[in-house]
């Protein structure tokens, strides 16, 4: 275990030897972490945090603390972060709240770039990426693929759906339609389909032809969202990608941006 002189590994955490804790490092007794983990230095990983395998951290870090909540009463909630994970320069991700999930999640192959913050309860899907300045509220979601720009601050209780591109500085307050990109260059409004995201992740020219119908329906028409959806429900061979959009406005709790 390559473990530097400086560093504070409490002895009851679980090491195993393929991991590295780089100078000045500190590690909670409740810390799990998985194989060929990276502390490189300067981070702090403590409350009942479990790593996967292959997570790099870099400095200053502050990972499993406290949530943020003036309700919080110290009660044993986790963090759980999956595989695969970077985490870049003063990213602080915080434990769930007994009154939400009691854990916050993060998934495999994620980017979180420096300076972002995961409040407590929120779950963060596979080869999401936060970029730097991120600040996502208790209890967000962020879908798989999904890329949340520099300085965007999030919404409590807010989606952001698969595939979708949330343009820089954009402030967020309700769901985030799937697959779209949304900015506040454009007045905060879906303005149209993650085309080049999509194609870049292997869609088909079929598949993305029928999002965009989709979005056109949704977005480009005079038709309300409740219409839009009725309109869509009528059509055949809408395929999965539509049919997943579709259930994602109806299960919305605090109403999509378009």
């Amino acid at each position: 275990m390559g473990i530097h002189p400086t560093a504070i590994v409490d002895q009851s955490a679980k090491v195993p030897v393929s991991c590295t804790i780089g100078p000045y490092c500190v590690v909670g007794a409740d810390v799990e972490m998985g194989e060929n983990c990276q502390l490189l230095s300067h981070v702090v990983v403590g409350g009942l945090t479990k790593l996967g395998s292959d997570n790099q951290i870099h400095s200053f870090s502050a990972i499993g603390g406290d949530p943020q909540d003036i309700t919080y009463r110290g009660e044993p909630t986790r963090l759980e972060i999956g595989d695969r994970n970077i985490i870049r320069e003063y990213v602080t991700i915080t434990r769930g709240t007994a009154k939400g999930t009691g854990v916050t999640r993060v998934g495999s192959d994620v980017l979180i770039m420096a300076y972002t913050h995961i409040g407590h309860d929120c779950v963060i899907g596979d080869h999401s990426m936060l970029i730097n300045g991120a600040t996502l509220a208790g209890h967000v979601t962020v879908e798989e693929w999904a890329v949340v720009g520099a300085l965007c601050p999030v919404h409590q209780y807010v989606r952001i759906g698969a595939h979708a591109y949330v343009g820089g500085g954009t402030t967020i307050t309700q769901d985030v339609l799937p697959f779209s990109m949304t900015s506040a260059e454009r007045d905060t409004h879906a303005f149209m389909l993650n085309k080049v995201g999509l194609q870049r992740r292997g869609f088909s020219q079929e598949r993305i032809t029928k999002l965009h119908h989709a979005y056109k329906v949704l977005l480009a028409s005079k038709l309300n969202t409740s219409q839009a959806l009725e309109k869509l429900r009528l059509e055949t061979d809408r395929g999965e990608d539509v049919e997943m959009l579709m259930r994602f406005i109806e299960s919305s709790q605090r109403g999509v941006i378009k």
